[in-house]
């Protein structure tokens, strides 16, 4: 018989297969947005007031982590593409959240620890957020009415493509490797385009 931490984990697991198989692979943004994701502020993962204003002009991934998911492996897909799109403009910026299973319990300084020890990460991260619901962070809300409820978080490691001019490009779902055609794609397309012209 199979110990109650081993059954929670597989069914995670054979739910977060459930939700990838009903769920499309990303959310193109149309062409007429309201506000811009320049507008809203974060606290960083160090305490200081983290302004996503400090990178405009820049094409941001903003992506919702987690230390204990079997999408945790992301991290490294994450860190090398902010070492090589970084020169070209390009910030990853991490936002851990408890939202699903409970997969990421620890305070800061504990999800600080694990991410630098582990994956080496040397990109931007933020405090703990909510990503989902009525107490979502308002990052997290506009992104809901830019690009529809569809769009929202259904799990860890959803992330959201952002241009140089703080308009939503697009949405990939947690299934979605860093690495992947698309998610590289979309970077490659928000990098070429000039501030005001996304």
């Amino acid at each position: 018989m199979r110990d109650p931490v081993t059954m929670r984990s597989l069914a995670l697991k054979a739910f977060t297969l459930a939700l990838l198989a009903v769920a499309p692979a990303s959310v193109k943004a149309g062409p007429s947005q309201m506000g811009s994701a320049f507008d809203f502020n974060f606290t960083s993962i160090d305490g200081k007031p983290m302004p996503l204003s400090d990178y405009k002009g820049k094409v941001l991934v903003v992506v919702n982590t987690a230390s204990f998911c079997g999408f945790t492996k992301q991290y490294s897909g994450l860190q090398k593409l902010y070492e090589t799109y970084e020169p070209r403009g390009l910030v990853v910026v991490g936002v851990p959240s408890n939202d699903f299973g409970g997969q990421e319990p620890g305070n800061s300084a504990k999800i600080k620890e694990f991410c630098e020890g582990n994956f080496g990460i040397t990109f931007p991260m933020t405090d703990k957020y909510v990503v989902k619901g009525e107490a979502a962070h308002p990052f997290y809300k506009w992104a809901a009415e830019v690009l529809g409820p569809k769009a929202t978080p259904g799990w860890n490691f959803h992330k959201y493509i952002v241009g140089r001019d703080g308009s939503l490009v697009q949405s990939f779902f947690s299934g979605s490797e860093p690495n992947s055609k698309e998610v590289i794609a979309a970077i490659e397309g928000a990098l070429a385009k000039p501030a005001g012209t996304q």
